[in-house]
């Protein structure tokens, strides 16, 4: 539920609203009412905003307010497992008895997804897309969780005619597949002004027959909901798409013969893509998820992010648990750039991002990749109210006892918050100006 009263809220602001462009506004303030944006600024200003008035101002100039951060693609099945294998998920998954996909019922989905949406919002994630299991009862009632949670999801279950169908017969598995999730579509998508919302999820090009991709797109077309799917993540995917699928010349054909992908099509790593692929999906509008923890996790490669960005590609972050090991952005960010430092070692010419690259796409790349950036990625006037509140102490080497942030920029600020930030230094995650995660002792009031 949106708040109605106007709320206010102080702090250091600081949002990137250009890639490795840092705005910032020290002791600044937020003034959110009907779970939008209505006055941002210094607070000797705001403060005087019509509505402003009597309001009980929430923490204090020593806070840190960013945008709440968007993560482009995460599996919710596989938490359990996260940070506890490397190397081949689905077969570990098999090994210790961690649900899979597959597996994943809906007496699981019951417990287990209010504490993954939990998680999420303790990690300053106010905006995911995530697969679920392969049932229906299981995804519906990880949305009924979702619901509950407060945070914006997009989500489907993931859908395989090819391989991975699970208990359905192989001659059923299509139209199982495709019934069910166009009901959950009809359902959850749209939910509750636009918070909830569907992703059509093939599986990936291995597991889903042409005949199922092209089902997906006018499925998608005809709700305006999302497609995500997996690609090009690994040397050995690439080689078995090449043996299984010889009438393509290369992988993203497999993909566009059947209309995808599209502008509000989401695909995962994109690490083995050659030159002519890269053009393709930008040609087409596409968005990738840069899963830079994962793909190291799994020690399946470093994504050419500078290839991918030249022409134009929408690019946002994901954590991919369980391959990758947690749901921390903000690691992620991190790898972000360490990955492609790793790269320039033997590859001239690499371009290497910052603090503010990485987190611009944590927040506004990844609204525009979904096509929100009018409401989310930034602390505007008119924009919902999804805001992260963090401690500086927290990310200072020696706390509250050395410089806070009167004495640093906003880029050293956000600096600190991308090299030594996490789920520690949270203090109040919100969507729409509601409260979704309130640390338990918060030193900042």
């Amino acid at each position: 539920m949106m708040p109605k009263t106007p709320k206010g809220i102080r702090g250091f602001l600081i949002d990137t609203p250009d890639a490795g462009r840092v705005r910032g506004i020290r002791n600044g303030a937020i003034l959110l009412e009907d779970g939008a944006i209505v006055a941002a600024g210094p607070y000797d200003e705001v403060r005087r905003a019509p509505g402003a008035d009597g309001i009980c101002w929430q923490h204090s100039p020593e806070a840190v307010i960013v945008p709440g951060l968007i993560d482009l693609h995460t599996h919710l099945p596989h938490y359990p497992a996260a940070g506890r294998v490397e190397g081949g998920v689905d077969s570990w998954l098999e090994h210790q008895g961690i649900p899979s996909e597959r597996e994943f019922n809906t007496a699981l989905a019951e417990t287990d997804a209010p504490r993954f949406f939990e998680a999420l919002a303790r990690n300053g994630t106010t905006c995911a897309m995530l697969h679920s299991g392969i049932y229906e009862d299981s995804c519906d009632a990880a949305f009924e969780a979702a619901e509950r949670s407060g945070l914006r999801i997009i989500m489907g279950t993931v859908m395989a005619d090819r391989e991975d169908h699970g208990e359905r017969p192989s001659d059923k598995a299509l139209a199982v597949s495709l019934e069910q999730s166009e009901r959950l579509c009809r359902k959850w998508h749209g939910r509750d002004n636009g918070r909830l919302e569907y992703a059509f999820s093939p599986r990936s090009a291995l597991a889903c027959t042409g005949e199922l991709l092209q089902e997906v797109i006018l499925l998608a077309r005809k709700f305006d909901a999302y497609v995500q799917m997996h690609l090009a993540e690994s040397a050995d995917e690439t080689a078995r798409i090449a043996e299984r699928l010889p009438g393509f010349p290369h992988r993203v054909a497999v993909f566009d013969e059947c209309g995808l992908p599209g502008d509000r099509t989401v695909l995962a790593h994109c690490i083995h893509l050659n030159e002519e692929e890269i053009r393709l999906l930008a040609d087409r509008r596409a968005v990738v998820a840069h899963c830079p923890t994962s793909n190291l996790f799994l020690n399946n490669g470093i994504m050419p992010l500078d290839a991918l960005q030249q022409v134009g590609l929408r690019i946002g972050l994901g954590s991919d648990v369980a391959a990758g090991p947690e749901l921390d952005l903000w690691r992620v960010m991190r790898c972000a750039i360490e990955s492609q430092k790793a790269r320039s070692f033997y590859t001239p010419g690499v371009r290497i991002p910052n603090a503010a690259d990485a987190f611009h796409m944590a927040t506004l790349g990844g609204a525009i990749a979904l096509g929100k950036e009018a409401i989310l990625g930034t602390i505007d006037v008119g924009k919902d109210a999804d805001l992260v509140v963090l401690d500086l102490a927290h990310v200072l080497p020696y706390g509250s006892r050395g410089n806070m942030h009167s004495d640093l920029s906003a880029e050293e600020v956000l600096d600190l918050l991308v090299y030594r930030g996490g789920p520690h230094a949270m203090v109040e995650t919100f969507v729409r100006g509601a409260s979704v995660y309130k640390a338990p002792s918060p030193l900042l009031l």
